[in-house]
C-alpha cells in the first residue's frame, strides 16, 4: 500500500480499495472535530475517484475509536447540519460504494454506531463495545435508535442503549450485527481486506445498485432519524446533567501530576 496523507486520519491505496486507518492511539484514538472533518473528506475522495471501488475503515493500536473526544466536543459543541459531526454523518449515510470495517479493538459510542451503515464488518475476538450515550447524559445518534433494534430486535437494543452496556465480538456476531470474529487485529485486518478485494472484483455498477437496493426501503427513515437524533442530541449537550456526566468522564481520565 502507498499512504497519500498524513494525519491522524490516514488514506493508504492498494490497487482499487481506499484503507482509511484512524490513528491516535494515545487516546485510543477518540475522534476530534478535525478528525471527523478528514473522515468526510476521505469518503468524498472515494465518492469522487472512479479507481476506488471499496472503502475499509479501521483503527491503530489497541482501538478502533473510544467515540468523541469528550474535551473537544465540550470544548466546541457541535451546531447544525454544518457541525463536522454532523457532515459526517451525512456522508456516512449516503456514501454509495461498498464500506468494509475491520474493527481492531475497543469500540465505544459511533465506534458502533457508524458500523451499523457499514457493509461487512469484521471485528477482533474479544474487542469490547459499547454504546455510552445514556450513562453519559446522552442520547444515541447516527440513526441507532432506529437501526439498531431492525437489526438485533428492541428488547437487545433498550439493554444496550438504555443501560448503555458493554458486549463483546462474539456476541456481536451471535446476534447477527457484524460478518465475521478474527483471531487478532492483523488477521480482523486481512478478513477484511480479503473480502474489500473481493468486492473490488465484482462489476461496479451492479454492486453500486444492489447496495443502493438493499438500503432504499429505509433511507429516508435513516436520514430524519439521523436529523431528530442529532437535534436532541445538541440539546442534551448543554443540559446541566449531561455537562456534569461529561465533565467527570473527562476528570476520571485526566493524568495526575
Amino acid at each position: 500500500m502507498t499512504e497519500t496523507n498524513v494525519s491522524e486520519i490516514v488514506a493508504e491505496r492498494e490497487d482499487r480499495i481506499l484503507l482509511a486507518r484512524i490513528r491516535r492511539p494515545e487516546k485510543k484514538n477518540a475522534l476530534t472535530l478535525a478528525m471527523y472533518a478528514a473522515l468526510t473528506a476521505v469518503l468524498a475522495e472515494a465518492t469522487g475517484d472512479p479507481e476506488v471501488r471499496v472503502v475499509v475503515l479501521t483503527g491503530s493500536g489497541d482501538s478502533f475509536t473510544s467515540g468523541n473526544d469528550i474535551a473537544d466536543f465540550l470544548a466546541a459543541p457541535p451546531e447544525g447540519e454544518e457541525s463536522p459531526v454532523f457532515r459526517f454523518l451525512a456522508a456516512l449515510h449516503r456514501f454509495e460504494k461498498p464500506l468494509v470495517a475491520a474493527v481492531n479493538g475497543v469500540a465505544a459510542g459511533i465506534g458502533v454506531t457508524l458500523l451499523l451503515h457499514c457493509d461487512l464488518v469484521y471485528v477482533r475476538a474479544g474487542a469490547a463495545l459499547q454504546l455510552p450515550f445514556v450513562n453519559l447524559g446522552l442520547c444515541p445518534e447516527a440513526g441507532s435508535s432506529l437501526l439498531l433494534p431492525r437489526l438485533i430486535g428492541y428488547p437487545r437494543a433498550a439493554e444496550l442503549l438504555l443501560l448503555g452496556q458493554p458486549f463483546s465480538a462474539e456476541q456481536a456476531l451471535d446476534w447477527g450485527l457484524i460478518n465475521g470474529v478474527g483471531a487478532d487485529a492483523a488477521a480482523t485486518l486481512e478478513l477484511a481486506l480479503a473480502q474489500a478485494r473481493r468486492l473490488a472484483q465484482q462489476p461496479v455498477a451492479a454492486v453500486r445498485l444492489s447496495k443502493m437496493l438493499l438500503k432504499q426501503a429505509e433511507v429516508e427513515a435513516v436520514r430524519e432519524r439521523i436529523a431528530l437524533e442529532g437535534r436532541y442530541f445538541t440539546e442534551l449537550l448543554h443540559s446541566p446533567e449531561a455537562r456534569a456526566a461529561l465533565q467527570s468522564f473527562v476528570a476520571r481520565r485526566r493524568p495526575v501530576g
